[in-house]
């Protein structure tokens, strides 16, 4: 198993958009209230203190929308001014981006993952949503700038939904032909969506590699990352392909990750609730850093028994938080 060292922090579970994937249309949220939510000097203590010591280097800060959390460009410039920050990223739905991109990049931030469902404005807002005034050029504006900016890679993520935005591979995988960007289409998951994903399900990526094959004909890259992305090239094209295949191609043996939601409960499997360990409470109520330490180390030490490989019993479990709620 790879080496543990990849922790995705999720700031805040709000976001600004409904994808029907994250945080599903018609269920009731239960938002954390904002004296619940790791402050950053919690988080900073726990990077410093807990996650550093047992071998983290990277990380990425994620949602619900990491752009709502107020103060989330002191943060990153905190966090990438750590010695021991080898990689720090975000994902992000760019609709606020346009006009904080630059701020985040001179603050450290040198790496962004964009949702981007759909190409077709009206798809895109069915996706997310929304009933109200369109929302998808906002969103490509905020593309556009982080490419101005110089984010490098700046990847674009696609969670491929059956009949609803599976016609648009080839026009999604198209735009690393010109542009060096990489896209990755992402297995469709049955966390807190069941009654959408027991009517869709998902489509495997051999079959997306396939129709992108048939059209262009299709490489390994020699382009490595640090998730679990299995990434291809259309020859001659200037970006790449990832191909992230939880359901149908299990990658558990190369996880590298585990999550950190916004209120403080560390999660070692995305498709798994076991092991969890509550650390905002544990520090809140003195429990000493070193006994933090050692059960995060223990937890580690546990993960590879934790984590989910039965993709087909995934699909009939429940699971207590949405994508939203865990941070993806």
């Amino acid at each position: 198993m790879n080496t543990v060292d990849y922790l995705r922090i999720s700031l805040i579970d709000r976001c600004n958009f409904r994808c029907h994937y994250c945080m599903p249309e018609g269920s009731e949220l239960d938002y954390i209230l904002q004296q619940e939510l790791l402050t950053h000097e919690e988080l900073l203590t726990l990077l410093k203190e807990v996650f550093i010591p047992v071998g983290f280097k990277k990380f990425r800060l994620t949602g619900g929308e990491p752009l709502l959390r107020p103060g989330v460009v002191e943060l990153v410039r905190e966090i990438a001014a750590l010695d021991q920050t080898e990689d720090l990223a975000m994902t992000t739905n760019a609709f606020l981006l346009a006009g904080m991109a630059q701020d985040l990049y001179n603050a450290g931030l040198r790496r962004i993952n964009i949702s981007l469902d759909s190409l077709n404005p009206d798809t895109f807002d069915k996706i997310i949503g929304n009933r109200g005034r369109s929302r998808w050029q906002q969103t490509w504006n905020g593309i556009q700038a982080a490419h101005r900016v110089g984010f490098d890679p700046l990847k674009l993520n696609i969670v491929v939904i059956p009949g609803v935005n599976d016609a648009e591979v080839l026009d999604l995988a198209a735009l690393t032909l010109d542009r060096q960007w990489h896209i990755r289409f992402i297995e469709f998951m049955p966390i807190g969506n069941p009654e959408l994903f027991s009517d869709r399900a998902w489509i495997p990526s051999e079959e997306l590699r396939q129709q992108i094959r048939d059209r262009w004909g299709l490489l390994e890259s020699n382009v490595r990352g640090n998730g679990p992305a299995d990434v291809f090239q259309i020859p001659n094209a200037l970006g790449t392909l990832g191909f992230i295949s939880q359901m149908s191609e299990c990658f558990c043996d190369r996880c590298n990750r585990m999550r950190l939601s916004a209120d403080g409960w560390l999660r070692p499997c995305l498709l798994n609730e076991t092991g969890q360990i509550d650390l905002k409470s544990a520090l809140r109520s003195g429990v000493d850093l070193a006994q933090l330490r050692a059960r995060v180390q223990q937890l580690l030490a546990i993960k590879p028994d934790i984590n989910f490989k039965q993709r087909d019993s995934g699909t009939d479990g429940y699971y207590t938080r949405t994508m939203s709620q865990i941070g993806g």
